[in-house]
């Protein structure tokens, strides 16, 4: 479980690092249109570089603070999001089969 959390949170530093160098690149491609103008691009690329520092620091340092969820906390948190658990869904079938029963 606790693995499971890390490649997660990997995961999220993964997408932020490949939108940072997407937006790179479209910053880029809008200096060399003329769309922005050098100074432009490059204000805009410091400032990305910025947010995503401090998007990375916050995150790093939640990750830090947290204890593991246990069994208990992921249930309360899919109950808290209204998920069907699984007697819902074994109720769902029971009353499936009696529709079916009759309707046959």
């Amino acid at each position: 479980m606790n693995n499971d959390i890390k490649n997660f949170f990997l995961a999220g530093l993964g997408s932020a690092a490949y939108t940072y160098e997407k937006a790179t690149t479209l910053i880029e491609d809008f200096v060399q249109r003329g769309k922005i103008t050098l100074e432009e691009g490059k204000d805009l690329s410091e400032e990305l570089k910025r947010t995503v520092k401090e998007k990375k620091e916050i995150n790093t340092s939640l990750a830090k603070d947290k204890t593991p969820l246990t069994k208990e906390d992921i249930a309360s948190l899919l109950k808290e999001m209204n998920f069907a658990t699984k007697d819902d869904i074994e109720i769902l079938n029971a009353r499936l089969k009696a529709l079916e029963t009759n309707n046959s």
